[in-house]
Order: C-alpha cells, then sequence, then structure tokens
C-alpha cells in the first residue's frame, strides 16, 4: 500500500466515525453578511476555501450580495476583529443555531401516520407515495428513474386525469437540508387528489402534474441523521470532501459563475457536468417528457423568492421576460393574500447573484420550456433552513394558492 492509499484509508474511516454522530451547533450564531467591496469578496472566498468552523449557507460569488454566515463559539473574536477591520455590514439573525434545530420537530416520535405536522424519511416519503399511487391507481402513476449514488431510487409520480392536458413539472429537495420543499410537494399531491375545493380540482383535473419529491436522496438521509446542514449528494468528490452539488452540476452553461470550484464547498459544480448520478437520471428522466411540460417549478429554501431565469447571468434575458416577471407578480400577491408572507420576485442573476448550473437554466435553454421558476419559501432568516415543522401547512398553503394565480395568469398568455 502506497502512502496516498494509506492516507485515504486513514481519512476514510475517521470520516465514517465522525459521520455516524449527529453534528451539533450549540452556541453557532447565524450572521447576515453584506458584500459590498472586492478586498470583502476576495477575503470571504479564502475564508470559504480555509474555514475553520466557519459554515457558508450561501457561496461568496460577487459584490452587492448577502449571504448567511455560521459562526462557531471559537471564531466569535475573530468574526467581530474581522468584520470591523473590513466594514463588513453583519446582523446576527440566530444567536444558538442548535436551539432552532431542537425545535424544529416538536412532533418527533409522536407521529403513528404520514402527515404534514413533522418531516419525513426518503422511505418514509416513498411509502406514502406507494400507498396513493394503489389508492388512485387510475390517475397516479410511479416511475423509478434511476439510482442515487448510494443505491436509493429516484421516483416520480405522474398525476392526470385525462390524455393531452398542460404538463408541470415539480422537483423538490435537490438540497438535503431543505426539508421544507418535499413536505411542501406532498402537500400539494395530497390536495390534488383528496381536495373538494373548485380551485384546486380544477388545477387536478385539468393539467397533468410531475412530481419529484426526493431529488436527492442520500443527502436528505445524510440531512437527517449525521449533519443537519447538508446541502450536496454523498458521492466522494475528492480524498478530502464529499458530495456536489447537484443545483451547480446541470450541463447549460456550467460552472460560468456563481459556482465553487473548491470540492468541500457547498457549491461544489462537480468536476464534470452531470457527474452525479442524481442529476444525470434527472435530465434524462425529463427529456423523455420534456415535449410534455409547460411549467417547471424548482421547490427550495429559504428567503421569500420567487426566481427565474436566466441564474447564469443578468443578460441576456429569456425572450419572455415580460410574460415570466408578469405572472410571477400575479403570484406572490396570492401569496401575500393567504397568510401575508411577503415574496420578492425576479430574476435570479439580478435580484440575488449569479449561478449556473441549476434545472431551472438547463430545463429552459436546453428543452426550451417557456415557463420555470424557482420557490424559495418563507422564512427571512430567523429559522433558515431549519423551518418549524408546524410552519409546513400553511407554508404549502400560501404555495397552493400562488400556483392556483400562476396558472390562470399563464392561461391568460396563452402558455397553458
Amino acid at each position: 500500500m502506497n502512502r496516498l492509499q494509506l492516507i485515504s484509508l486513514l481519512f476514510a474511516a475517521s470520516f465514517c466515525c465522525v459521520a455516524a454522530e449527529q453534528a451539533r451547533f450549540d452556541n453557532y450564531r447565524v450572521h447576515q453578511v453584506r458584500i459590498e467591496t472586492e478586498e470583502q469578496l476576495q477575503v470571504l472566498q479564502y475564508l470559504e476555501e480555509h474555514p475553520d468552523g466557519y459554515i457558508f449557507w450561501d457561496s461568496p460569488v460577487q459584490t452587492n450580495m448577502e449571504l448567511e454566515l455560521v459562526v462557531p463559539p471559537h471564531k466569535y473574536s475573530d468574526f467581530e476583529e474581522l468584520t470591523t477591520k473590513l466594514n463588513i455590514k453583519t446582523r446576527l439573525r440566530i444567536e444558538n443555531f442548535q436551539e432552532v434545530i431542537d425545535n424544529e420537530r416538536p412532533n418527533k416520535g409522536r407521529r403513528s401516520t404520514f402527515g404534514w405536522d413533522d418531516y419525513y424519511s426518503t422511505a418514509e416519503i416513498y411509502a406514502w407515495l406507494d400507498d396513493m399511487v394503489g389508492r388512485h391507481s387510475s390517475i397516479l402513476s410511479s416511475t423509478t428513474y434511476g439510482k442515487s449514488f448510494e443505491n436509493r431510487d429516484l421516483k416520480a409520480v405522474k398525476l392526470s386525469h385525462k390524455a393531452n392536458n398542460p404538463g408541470i413539472f415539480i422537483e423538490a429537495n435537490i438540497h438535503a437540508r431543505e426539508w421544507i420543499s418535499s413536505a411542501t410537494a406532498t402537500w400539494l399531491l395530497n390536495e390534488l387528489l383528496t381536495s373538494s375545493d373548485p380551485a384546486v380540482v380544477d388545477l387536478a383535473q385539468n393539467y397533468d402534474w410531475y412530481f419529484i419529491m426526493v431529488a436527492n436522496p442520500d443527502g436528505l438521509e445524510f440531512s437527517r441523521n449525521s449533519n443537519r446542514m447538508w446541502r450536496k449528494t454523498r458521492q466522494p468528490s475528492s480524498v478530502l470532501c464529499t458530495g456536489t452539488d447537484p443545483n451547480r452540476n446541470f450541463d447549460y452553461f456550467w460552472r460560468t459563475g456563481g459556482a465553487s470550484t473548491i470540492a468541500c464547498s457547498d457549491t461544489f459544480s462537480g468536476p464534470t457536468p452531470f457527474s452525479e448520478p442524481e442529476t444525470r437520471a434527472m435530465a434524462d428522466y425529463y427529456a423523455t417528457i420534456a415535449d410534455k411540460i409547460n411549467v417547471q417549478f424548482s421547490f427550495h429554501s429559504f428567503g421569500q423568492y420567487l426566481l427565474t431565469p436566466f441564474g447564469f447571468t443578468n443578460a441576456p434575458l429569456p425572450a419572455n421576460q415580460a410574460d415570466l416577471q408578469q405572472i410571477a407578480a400575479k403570484t406572490v400577491d396570492a401569496i401575500r393574500a393567504t397568510h401575508g408572507t411577503q415574496y420578492t420576485f425576479g430574476n435570479s442573476a439580478q435580484l440575488l447573484y449569479v449561478t449556473s448550473g441549476s434545472t431551472n437554466d438547463y430545463f429552459m435553454g436546453v428543452h426550451g420550456t417557456k415557463l420555470a421558476y424557482t420557490f424559495e419559501f418563507r422564512d427571512n432568516g430567523a429559522h433558515g433552513f431549519a423551518l418549524p415543522a408546524d410552519q409546513i401547512v400553511p407554508n404549502s398553503q400560501e404555495t397552493m394558492n400562488g400556483l392556483i394565480a400562476f396558472l390562470a395568469e399563464a392561461k391568460s398568455l396563452g402558455y397553458v
């Protein structure tokens, strides 16, 4: 055994033991950080590459952006010194992140049936889907469209009452820690199957719905069992690092901006486009139905945004940019009217920051899907990715009302 093989073996053994324990974030603070100058950007980029306990919830990719940075207790004084010296504007959002995680699932261990007052594992979600397919076999079907790196099924379901309906494609939980995305997707499917509300019945009967509830099952399970803040896939990306950001791994202007080349980064784009079996399989599956899809949604958290392509550049914009924003405006109005949640809408590169290799860009750019949107669900930083389970239903309700308004406006403009 050579020296490199020995190091790899020792690291793998060490990582196995560490990963088996649940990561804790006692007294970790979450700060919102504003990047205004090139010097600030360069320092934060260096810090992301050499984190020593810092956790970036977004990568520092450009000036004039905000991100959330998790600061461990041993870095309090360093962080204060750094931000003071560079005049970085910060805002404390969470004093003790572990408390937020501890309060995320008050019904954990007390549930008896699948519902929407808690978050569920991949196996539990799949079991519920199988049950629903059995109950509604005349209109609901499932497809296993591939396998994850750790050999979990990649599943899609289709709801269709009749032929030749416009198609709507929803993918959720491509980022592992964003549990609210799959919880909302399952709630929406359940409503489409069971609701007597005429507006919901209209959506169910006059559109075909394609759902991928868990686009990144390996990552979801790791975020449940080992590290609540895990974002990526679980395929090793280097000797020392694991995972690729699957929403930076699609082959459309891949790695042209807003994606990291550092394997340990949360926004690592992968060694090549479609390096991850999860992204390759989703792309292959979408290709089989792309001619049937009128609307594509990506469900994410958090920040209360409704974002439109393209993310890889803020120019040029899609040819139907005006229509994209008109539909978004109606959608966020309906969301706000439900529970008062205020969303901001716009082009993702202009409103937030540049990203490349995303599902939205790929489906619109490669397959010509006319309407492609990303929901960044509720919360402005009080809980971050650990949205309390008692907000699953209100988040889902406002999303459903948003979809009703969305499709009404899209229909009036001739898209569906």
